[in-house]
């Protein structure tokens, strides 16, 4: 069998055109992923004298595996590891890397729940969040993002790329659309776009803030963003921002469940630090949380699927939090009805 032709590249050279290429084809977010899982194997690459990729082995993809394996979860592993070889995958098609490298490159397996994540908050507790919203802070920014994500159950992405004109009033409910053109994409393109419905409460809050709090401010290609701050659009960081905030039992008035002085705590230090509070949660974990809520509620799958964008399966693995016994006790009420 005649052996491929390769050219010399060096590793950092190869990643900067594999970033480049997919950048049109990959979320921003994913491909900031990639840089950074990425950057870690050039470093590696750089300390072990590999500086033509040509030359990378199979033995060497193993023996990066297990130096990159120090110290790290076996789920993050998984994500370093698959990710190198969808990139060396990519470089078979450059004459960059040996046909027979990427499949030599094993990804650990992972046992079932491992990959799993279980950091919710419970309705109780949102609605907690959100009558202290109401009440102090209302019609604010903070709130209206808090409203939007959990009554929504949306990605934060999805929520950022809103503009005023995606809420229609009279028919009660948010237009999501696609449109990386102008710096808002959503996760799953043209196939998330939708129409989200919302409750009266939910359309009076958007209303007013609207109406009396959002500042007459337009992004950086003219459109006007509904979640915006006298800048512009929000960023993605800022409204993760009043999420870690305001799911601090502390900022909503409650005694800190693990006995900490909240004059002391360094979640209370500066805004940027209320990730840091053990009971704060990111904006993924209101997702997570709002579908199981509507699951709880006896909403079908089907239904939850199509309004948060997100396959049955995915659902059913990542983002359904009930128990065992609560899902059989659905089964049961539905049965009972046969």
């Amino acid at each position: 069998m005649t052996e491929p032709q390769l050219e010399p590249i060096e590793p950092d050279t190869a990643v900067d055109l594999y970033l480049t290429e997919r950048k049109s084809e990959l979320s921003k977010q994913t491909l900031r992923s990639h840089r950074g899982r990425l950057s870690t194997f050039v470093s590696w690459c750089e300390e072990d004298g590999i500086e033509n990729l040509n030359n990378l082995s199979g033995r060497d993809a193993r023996r990066y595996k297990i130096w990159r394996s120090d110290g790290i979860k076996t789920v993050t592993l998984k994500t370093q590891i698959d990710t190198l070889r969808v990139f060396l995958r990519w470089g078979t098609t450059i004459d960059a890397v040996h046909p027979d490298v990427p499949d030599k490159v094993q990804s650990p397996t992972l046992q079932a729940g491992q990959n799993e994540k279980t950091t919710h908050i419970d309705s109780d507790a949102a609605e907690k969040i959100l009558a202290h919203l109401r009440k102090y802070e209302y019609a604010s920014l903070p709130h209206v993002t808090w409203e939007i994500m959990w009554h929504t159950g949306m990605r934060r992405g999805a929520a950022h790329a809103l503009d005023v004109g995606d809420y229609l009033p009279d028919e009660r409910y948010l237009d999501l659309k696609h449109r990386p053109e102008t710096e808002t994409p959503l996760k799953n393109k043209y196939e998330g776009e939708r129409p989200v419905a919302i409750s009266d409460a939910v359309a009076t809050v958007v209303g007013d803030w609207i109406e009396s709090q959002r500042p007459d401010v337009t992004d950086d290609h003219g459109r006007a963003p509904l979640l915006a701050s006298k800048y512009g659009r929000a960023h993605g960081q800022t409204l993760q921002k009043y999420v870690y905030l305001w799911s601090r039992p502390c900022a909503i008035g409650l005694e800190c469940p693990h006995g900490r002085d909240p004059e002391n705590c360094e979640a209370t230090e500066r805004r940027d630090t209320a990730f840091l509070c053990p009971d704060s949660i990111a904006p993924h974990d209101v997702r997570r949380s709002s579908i199981t809520h509507a699951l709880r509620q006896d909403a079908t799958v089907s239904e939850v699927s199509d309004r948060a964008d997100v396959s049955p399966d995915v659902l059913d693995k990542h983002y359904d939090q009930m128990t065992k016994k609560e899902k059989m006790e659905q089964r049961r009420d539905f049965f009972d009805n046969l």
